[in-house]
């Protein structure tokens, strides 16, 4: 049976008017799970005009009852961890391992956000000059829009909101329409923690509701986390637009291996920064800069862990690593391993070819490892984000430092020596 997702605004389900909707689906199976409501500008106005209206009193809250709310959600996630997991697995993909830690990492924010009585005092300054004295307050923008990635439909959004919330202001999060129903749940979460209705809304779209929050008047903030592209045209559209705005883009994360590292200790960070979750993390290296001899020790020992990796559906408990997130994102991934052939890199390890029987319609690629990559190559100076590792070899430390630095994204790098 095809599932419905829709909106929740004003602290209930709102059925989608638009009549358009977007295909989610089962990646393990290739199956179509349900269909989201796309919001229409007019939906977004209407999801607004409720967060508005809940504003004034929510920030007249005092913030040791804004905080008692996120006590209970905290409460509440915990409870329901499981079932938020199986909630994440079954739309996006990765392990449900993955999927629970990814929660874990969401709470450590609502942890933080129960402490907003201490970290919303302001400051005083006595007689800063003669006969002044400054003071300083915290006090909230209104309407925040949070624009999430369907990588962590879950820990992200959690980021966002929880923090936003407990700082008085009311939120709406339009999260990725590949992966809706996590949202969803946490809406439901929050009302059953005690949350009045209009703080927490859920508007479910695509381009035309992200544009719709952009532009509208009522809308005084805007997080985003996900492509490089989209992020600064969501800079831009908000920044112009009179709003406050954090869009943060994509990232290429380089480790760095020196000749005299722990051979055995780097390969095991790889396996788990390049591959967990399928690759598909803002903070998986997807380079590795092998300095001077390193680099054959390294291949070496990376090659036969990566062909033993277990792939297969999330909720497979012994499953190192699930399928990725669409079809299309599928296609993408395969078409980078295929570039890297064609542009001259040494594929060690191939997965395109991955099949697993009973799952033959499943987003599933094996992971993939090429070795002596260059930083002409396509494969190097783009964002796959899939199960693809490169090794690049330098002569030297300073060569792989101004390989890490010049490098158009940035985002997290290590190195790994003694």
């Amino acid at each position: 049976m095809v599932g419905s997702v829709q909106h929740f605004v004003g602290g209930k389900v709102v059925e989608g008017r638009s009549g358009r909707q977007g295909d989610v689906f089962n990646p393990a199976t290739g199956e179509l799970a349900a269909r989201v409501a796309l919001a229409s500008a007019a939906e977004v106005d209407a999801a607004v005009a409720v967060a508005r209206e809940a504003f004034p009193g929510w920030a007249a809250t005092p913030p040791v009852v804004r905080a008692r709310v996120m006590f209970r959600f905290k409460e509440l996630v915990e409870r329901h961890m499981d079932e938020l997991a199986a909630l994440v697995t079954a739309e996006h993909g990765k392990v449900l391992s993955d999927a629970k830690g990814s929660i874990q990492r969401g709470l450590e924010v609502v942890e933080f956000a129960c402490g907003i009585p201490n970290l919303l005092k302001g400051e005083f300054s006595e007689n800063v000059g003669r006969e002044i004295d400054s003071y300083s307050m915290r006090q909230p923008v209104g309407v925040s829009v949070g624009i999430t990635p369907f990588n962590f439909p879950a820990m992200v959004p959690m980021w966002m909101f929880t923090v936003s919330i407990a700082c008085g202001n009311t939120f709406i999060l339009k999260p990725s329409e590949r992966d809706p129903s996590t949202g969803m749940r946490l809406a439901e979460l929050m009302m059953e923690a005690g949350l009045p209705p209009g703080v927490f809304n859920v508007v479910n779209g695509d381009k035309e509701a992200v544009d719709a929050f952009l532009t509208h008047p009522g809308v005084g903030s805007i997080s985003f986390v996900g492509s490089t592209p989209i992020a600064e045209y969501v800079y831009a559209t908000g920044a112009a637009h009179g709003k406050r705005v954090q869009a943060l883009g994509g990232a290429k994360n380089h480790m760095v291996v020196m000749p005299d590292a722990d051979m055995d200790k780097a390969t095991d960070a790889l396996m788990g920064a390049g591959y967990g979750s399928a690759g598909e993390r803002c903070m998986a290296i997807s380079v590795a800069v092998a300095v001077g001899d390193a680099g054959d020790k390294l291949v070496e020992r990376l090659a036969p862990q990566i062909r033993a990796l277990k792939v297969a559906p999330g909720t497979d408990p012994d499953a190192d690593m699930g399928p990725l997130v669409t079809r299309q994102h599928l296609d993408r991934v395969r078409g980078y391993v295929d570039l890297g052939v064609e542009e001259g890199a040494k594929l060690v390890v191939d997965g395109r070819d991955l099949k697993l029987q009973g799952y033959e319609n499943g987003y599933f690629i094996g992971g993939c490892l090429f070795d002596e990559v260059t930083p002409e190559m396509r494969i190097y100076k783009e964002e796959i984000f899939g199960p693809v590792l490169s090794v690049v070899r330098a002569p030297d430390y300073e060569t792989a430092l101004r390989l890490v630095n010049q490098h158009e994204y940035g985002n997290g790098t290590a190195i790994f020596t003694r």
